[in-house]
């Protein structure tokens, strides 16, 4: 009895060991372990990229899983304490880098890294590259074209302006929007916005893209904001400027909103219901991917998010990343080998460019892509005419620079409880400033 428990036990540790080196014995293959960080793209890596590559590598099997909304950094904890836990991960920007310093590998001998165009755009931690981005994205308000132009139509409307391309600042983007309220019916819309979504997990919109410019008029760059001890929130009207802006011409009355996710927000936009939106191009997928979609392809358009700040005029739509992969240390050196084989592939090439800018459309940072192959969606190109349009500054991500997520997560619940009536905007700005000195000082800064 004990010999044959002896023996079944050696056959377990065996069999454990298979799994946390990433190979399993019964195919003989390595698996590489990937946590995406988006769900909206999630099928993709599934049904597109996964098969493409084993095809490509068949002595790699690639398992992709993708984390709830908004929960990624809980489930990477997780999964990173599993006996095969993934060997590439999401990194925010230097906050995740951070939360993960004893766990990310060093990336500069790898071919990953080297496609690299500006190696400056890398994570470091301790003289080693632990991050490369991926994905250069962009953000700001969608809007659907036609509806814009019914609204300009007409012969009652209430501003001197004809087209969505003259609003250039808040005080005319709160005018037109506004007045559009007052023309639902004759306009064929629901509310000038989508849902001002808050159920648990899309909060992010708000409490990271929104708050950005408002980081940036503060803080000037990302540096100052990552070694911010205060946030004193200088910009806290303008935030309240188009946040009210948002919540009193929506399609969901502000006591549903708590019962509403983002993807319900990317319905309603898709589906004609509503004429503006805020959310950047990842979202052409969800856009041209939902049943029934009504909006043509040149009609989703990018405004930048004007709330009122000194010189707006001459400020485009928030462009950067918070979108950097990272390796596992503690993985086998063969996992180690199969996710730089893997990310090779699919960011060089032909077959992985191809589904890179074609399916999971992602404007990428790396020399391995010509000038040509950006994704063919109406979102990456606004973000390259953004970008390129004479005298406009691109806001620059600094939200990168925001001490942890639980300052997002209490920033959140204040903005949850002044849209139900129960906190005033200043005790808003009070849980903003107080929650970023508490978790800027368990930072450590």
């Amino acid at each position: 009895m004990k010999k044959a428990l002896s023996i079944m036990l050696i056959a377990l540790i065996a069999l454990s060991s298979v799994f946390a080196n990433g190979a399993s014995e019964s195919s003989g293959k390595t698996e590489v372990y990937f946590l995406n960080f988006k769900p909206e793209i999630a099928d993709v890596y599934t049904n597109v990229v996964e098969p493409a590559f084993e095809a490509a590598y068949p002595q790699y099997d690639l398992k992709v899983v993708t984390a709830a909304s908004n929960q990624y950094q809980t489930t990477l904890r997780s999964e990173l304490e599993k006996a095969a836990p993934p060997v590439i991960f999401q990194v925010n920007g230097p906050v995740g880098v951070q939360e993960n310093v004893n766990t990310v590998a060093p990336l500069q001998d790898t071919d990953y890294y080297s496609l690299l165009a500006d190696k400056s755009m890398a994570l470091t931690l301790e003289g080693n590259v632990v991050g490369v981005p991926y994905a250069v994205e962009g953000y700001g308000i969608i809007y659907n074209d036609a509806i814009m132009r019914k609204y300009f139509a007409l012969p009652d409307k209430a501003v001197s302006i004809s087209s969505a391309e003259e609003i250039t600042n808040f005080e005319t983007l709160k005018a037109v929007v506004e007045d559009m309220s007052k023309h639902l019916d004759e306009l064929g819309i629901q509310g000038v916005f989508a849902s001002t979504s808050f159920m648990p997990g899309s909060e992010w919109r708000w409490t990271t893209h929104l708050v950005n410019p408002a980081l940036w008029a503060e803080f000037g760059d990302l540096a100052t904001a990552q070694a911010a001890k205060e946030f004193q929130f200088t910009a806290s009207e303008n935030f309240k400027n188009i946040f009210d802006l948002y919540l009193n011409n929506s399609i969901t009355a502000k006591g549903m909103v708590g019962a509403r996710a983002d993807a319900d927000s990317m319905a309603e936009f898709a589906l004609g219901q509503v004429a503006m939106v805020q959310n950047g191009n990842w979202a052409a997928a969800q856009i041209l991917g939902t049943a029934g979609n009504t909006v043509a392809d040149e009609d989703i358009k990018f405004l930048p998010l004007y709330m009122g700040l000194d010189g707006e005029e001459n400020y485009g739509i928030c462009v950067g990343t918070e979108n950097y992969l990272a390796f596992n240390k503690n993985a086998s050196p063969e996992a180690l080998e199969g996710a730089d084989v893997f990310l090779t592939w699919l960011f060089s090439s032909d077959e992985g460019k191809a589904i890179v800018t074609n399916d999971l459309m992602f404007i990428t940072p790396f020399s391995s892509f010509s000038a040509d192959e950006v994704p063919d969606d109406p979102l990456a190109r606004q973000v390259n005419i953004w970008m390129n349009k004479d005298g406009i500054t691109s806001v620059p991500w600094v939200f990168n620079g925001i001490p942890s997520e639980q300052w997002k997560a209490d920033f959140a619940q204040a903005m949850l409880e002044y849209i139900n009536g129960n906190y005033t905007w200043d005790q808003v700005t009070k849980v903003a400033q107080d929650a970023w000195a508490r978790e800027a000082e368990l930072a450590g800064r």
